[in-house]
């Protein structure tokens, strides 16, 4: 055993009250505790530590005496940790700051074989579906791997259902008690695995487990207005319960597939649409794709500009479990004719000749602001 301080083994500074020696001695006994760390023999000597440091600052006469004269207090047959008046094993200790359960609390909180019914696991399955799907929702069909009751066996393991015998190791117990020094350890029987049984000849479908693994098909149906992200429940299509337990649950996580159109906020769509230059300058009228198929025009007035945006509404997502449906954003995007011909760009430079200031404010108003910038700057700083 080392001489480190026990005030520094605890965690906790000297003027520590009870509260706090306790909750840092749970913690800490929690983490090195040696069916915690099997086989390690730095966390057994921490442990070995640590008991004996709170051994002597749960108790007020031996903190004052340890506090005065250190570990000196208790050499010579002082009544040290573990001596007289202290505890005289760790399930002493462990009952003290626990309530009792020493044993239970590190055999996963069990007494006895584990051979009643279990609850099966359960499951994850992810699937991908497009916004189409997202919006006016989908039956599809998925195939998943789950584990059920062996047949042949009954879900016993035992070939030909031949009754189980009391596990020699643990005499039924599902547990193996062992004292390693001052500590008596509880685990899980290595035999039987905590069930108490054992089987003579196992099944030969499925190996001694009792379950075998099988693939199921199941129709799903995903309602309209689900986002990406979204969980859905499926009761009891799980893995099998063990020894006649319930089986578990499915969770279907679904993602949504980003779409070549639109981009989704809430139940909004947003989408930007190209438009000719010379119909953003006079106005006129564009149709617009929807989440639906229906196209839906849009009256563009004169001179718009990109990014003027345009709201139509009711042609969003659908709302989950309502037949509302959010609205759809257009951003209008103004193309700039390409690949033009000799008589287009002699018509364009004629257009653009003949246009004045008032055709372009945006333009005119930018480098009239350009020009101010700079004349201020030009002039001579304010004395």
């Amino acid at each position: 055993m080392s001489n480190r301080d026990f005030y520094e083994i605890l965690g906790v500074a000297r003027d520590a009250d009870a509260a706090t020696i306790k909750s840092s001695f749970r913690k800490l006994a929690m983490k090195l505790h040696p069916d915690q760390n099997p086989g390690c023999k730095v966390s057994e000597e921490k442990f070995k530590e640590l008991g004996e440091a709170y051994s002597v600052l749960s108790d007020p006469e031996k903190r004052a005496q340890y506090d005065r004269f250190g570990r000196a207090a208790f050499q010579n047959g002082a009544g040290g940790p573990g001596g007289a008046g202290g505890f005289h094993d760790f399930s002493d200790l462990f009952n003290e700051i626990f309530g009792g359960g020493f044993e239970e609390m590190f055999a996963g909180g069990r007494r006895g074989p584990r051979n009643g019914p279990e609850r099966g696991s359960d499951l994850r399955y992810d699937k991908e579906i497009t916004l189409e799907h997202a919006f006016r929702g989908v039956e599809t069909e998925i195939i998943v791997p789950r584990a059920q009751a062996c047949e042949p066996c009954g879900a016993t393991g035992s070939e030909g259902k031949a009754p189980l015998q009391t596990c020699a190791t643990c005499q039924g117990a599902g547990q193996v008690r062992a004292s390693q020094g001052m500590f008596r350890i509880v685990r899980t029987c290595p035999s039987c695995h905590g069930r108490g049984q054992s089987i003579k000849t196992p099944c030969r479908s499925c190996g001694g487990r009792g379950m075998t693994q099988k693939e199921r098909t199941l129709a799903v149906k995903i309602p309209a207005g689900v986002e990406d992200g979204t969980r859905i429940r499926l009761a009891g299509e799980g893995d099998g319960g063990a020894r006649g337990g319930p089986p578990g649950d499915l969770y279907l996580f679904l993602s949504v597939k980003p779409h070549a159109l639109f981009e989704r906020e809430g139940a909004d769509l947003y989408c930007r649409a190209p438009t000719p230059m010379c119909k953003a300058a006079l106005g006129g009228e564009i149709d617009i794709p929807t989440i639906d198929g229906q196209p839906t025009r849009v009256t563009i007035p004169a001179g718009a500009q990109t990014g003027r945006r345009f709201r139509v509404k009711g042609k969003g997502m659908t709302h989950l479990r309502s037949k509302e449906r959010g609205d759809l954003h257009v951003e209008l995007l103004v193309e700039t004719p390409v690949n033009l011909s000799a008589k287009q760009r002699k018509l364009l430079e004629e257009f653009a000749k003949d246009c004045g200031e008032e055709a372009h404010p945006q333009t005119q108003g930018f480098f009239d602001s350009v020009k101010r910038f700079f004349d201020s700057a030009a002039e001579p700083p304010a004395r």
